[in-house]
């Protein structure tokens, strides 16, 4: 028996939609009992996680300013890979506290990207879209893995798409910046 990787992106996917859908009217309510702020993120993680050939290690910085749309917090990045890929970006999160202390957080974005000597994604534009599971600490530092997928959505006759596992640290801007 096979292992289809366009199933498990298509299942990945509705799974994360139905979890936001899900969660989004507990984290309305919540919201107001925790604050976000800005934030910037480090993460050094694995891309194309699930793929031998074009596996390496990838490092990444994004930062989240605290403005808000409703609950949806706006997000900018770069990502590097070992392979000289790199893509830069710009999109939304939602921050889920489920707890004072677990953190869910959905995000999609779209970006430039370029390949390197690493995996040829199809084209330039890329979108991505993914979710994090953190730990938030008293000091609101947090510390958090992600899963994330990366494609063309189809826009170019090729889309062979790629999946990142990050780990991420993630600061208050005004613990770094502010004092």
């Amino acid at each position: 028996m096979g292992f289809k990787r366009g199933g498990l992106r298509r299942s990945g996917a509705v799974a994360a939609m139905v979890s936001v859908i899900w969660l989004a009217p507990g984290a309305a309510a919540a919201q107001s009992a925790y604050t976000t702020g800005s934030y910037l993120s480090v993460g050094v993680g694995a891309f194309d996680v699930f793929e031998d050939e074009f596996r390496s290690t990838q490092f990444e910085l994004q930062f989240r300013p605290g403005l808000k749309w409703w609950l949806l917090q706006p997000m900018v990045g770069a990502s590097v890979t070992t392979d000289g890929s790199v893509f830069g970006y710009g999109g939304i999160s939602l921050d889920i506290n489920l707890t004072p202390y677990l953190v869910v957080r959905p995000s999609v974005a779209a970006g430039a990207y370029e390949e390197g000597d690493g995996k040829d994604l199809g084209g330039t534009l890329e979108f991505r879209s993914g979710i994090e599971i953190a730990w938030q600490f008293d000091n609101r530092m947090r510390l958090g893995l992600e899963l994330y997928h990366r494609s063309n959505a189809g826009i170019y006759d090729d889309n062979p798409g790629e999946e990142s596992l990050m780990l991420n640290f993630s600061a208050p801007w005004s613990a770094l910046f502010e004092r």
